[in-house]
C-alpha cells in the first residue's frame, strides 16, 4: 500500500466520521435539551437543605 493511497482513505475515513458526528449531534428530539436549558429558570421549593429559596 503506498503512501498516497492510504492518506486517501485516511482522509475519506475523517470525512465519514465527520459526517456521521454531524448528523447525530443534529437529529433527534430536541425536548431534552429544551427541558434541561429551562433548568436555571425553575424555582427550587424550600427544602431544610436549600433555606434560601424564595418561600411562597
Amino acid at each position: 500500500m503506498d503512501l498516497p493511497l492510504l492518506r486517501g482513505l485516511m482522509s475519506l475515513a475523517m470525512l465519514v466520521t465527520f459526517l456521521g458526528l454531524f448528523l447525530w449531534v443534529f437529529r433527534g428530539s430536541k425536548t431534552r435539551f429544551e427541558d434541561a436549558a429551562a433548568l436555571p429558570f425553575a424555582e427550587d421549593p424550600p427544602t431544610p437543605t436549600n433555606p434560601e429559596a424564595p418561600k411562597p
